[in-house]
């Protein structure tokens, strides 16, 4: 982890979702004489979420920082604020060396999806970096980026997942990150210009 200053910190900021929220944060931030050194926000089913990063040149109690950006909110909405101080780099297990992998399954919503693969995953001590689920129609859609340690066999795993898949009902599928962003790459090109006469009539 690398950050401009010396003391660093975990900001975690949630709310229900509107405009605003993360320049109303980075201003908070901002004016306690703070840095970003790393982001990353979603919103999900109408709520938002963020976490950041943020260091300072002198030590702040991590109680003063959160009540600073809970009170950067003009909205009277309100934000859940954690805060917490970051730990140092050698504080870290250091992780074997991984290839990252994008995991994507599709099939009927039911209980038990996510734990089923998180717990096959984690007994692999696969690493999840980034994971989306959702339901539409009765149907669940999860897709997970992995970092997977070296050592293991891809075809080994894939067909751990599809066997489990199976007993889902699921269709599972694992590909190489390279390969993931390749294939959807093109299949959005094809399907943005191929044989599409409207798309060409709004151009």
């Amino acid at each position: 982890m690398v950050t401009r200053f010396e003391h660093a910190y975990v900001l975690d900021v949630m709310s229900d979702d509107h405009p605003g929220i993360v320049a109303a944060v980075s201003r908070a931030i901002e004016q306690l004489g703070g840095n970003i050194d790393a982001c990353s926000q979603t919103v999900l089913s109408g709520y938002f979420t963020l976490i950041m990063i943020v260091s300072f040149p002198e030590p702040i109690e991590p109680d003063t920082l959160a009540q600073t950006v809970s009170k950067a909110d003009t909205t009277g909405r309100g934000y859940q604020v954690l805060v917490r101080r970051a730990l140092p780099p050698e504080c870290f297990v250091s992780k074997p060396e991984c290839d990252r992998f994008v995991i994507t399954a599709f099939g009927k919503d039911q209980p038990g999806i996510v734990r089923r693969f998180s717990e096959y995953l984690a007994g692999k001590d696969i690493n999840i970096v980034d994971l989306y689920g959702d339901h539409s129609g009765g149907d669940f859609v999860l897709i997970g980026q992995l970092e997977v340690p070296k050592h293991w066999d891809i075809r080994m795993l894939q067909a751990d997942l599809e066997q489990m898949g199976q007993e889902l009902g699921f269709t599972v599928k694992l590909q190489h990150e390279n390969v993931f962003v390749a294939t959807n790459q093109l299949r959005l090109y094809g399907s943005s210009t191929a044989g599409h006469p409207s798309h060409a009539s709004h151009r």
